[in-house]
């Protein structure tokens, strides 16, 4: 499940990606604008910051503003940063999969696609695709 924090960080790089990109965007506009808590907003922006998917600038004139183009931001790599990780179970968090089980798990095959699936989802979609109001998700990356 996607917390409130990995929709908060998406709909934040949203925002930014449709402002002017040359501007930093003060923290009270993009809160105001998506109805978040300044406070708990300054936490989603120190992280996004902190991996460089954000520019922050304090004093007058600051803000955020994104570092690339919306079209070089994948959903799946803002999610991963807000949520620490997308997998499914617990088994696949790491490479070195450490389960008891996991050279006789029957499951184990299954888990993995779907893994693959989500991952190949979220990273097929940019902010770009979200700006234009593209919806046509099912059908991008499902072959």
């Amino acid at each position: 499940m996607i917390s409130t924090k990995g929709r908060y960080a998406l709909r934040v790089m949203l925002d930014l990606a449709g402002q002017n990109e040359e501007k930093f965007t003060p923290l009270g506009e993009i809160a105001a604008r998506q109805g978040i808590s300044k406070k708990y907003l300054e936490l989603i922006l120190k992280a996004l910051v902190g991996k460089n998917l954000l520019k922050g600038l304090r004093g007058k004139g600051g803000g955020y503003k994104l570092t690339r183009a919306p079209s070089e931001y994948n959903v799946g790599e803002i999610l991963e940063l807000a949520e620490g990780s997308l997998t499914i179970v617990a088994c696949l968090q790491n490479e070195n999969n450490s389960c008891e089980r996991k050279n006789f798990c029957q499951t184990l095959p299954m888990w993995r696609a779907f893994d693959k699936m989500t991952r190949d989802f979220f990273s097929g979609i940019t902010l770009q695709d979200l700006l234009r109001g593209e919806n046509n998700f099912g059908e991008k990356n499902i072959s």
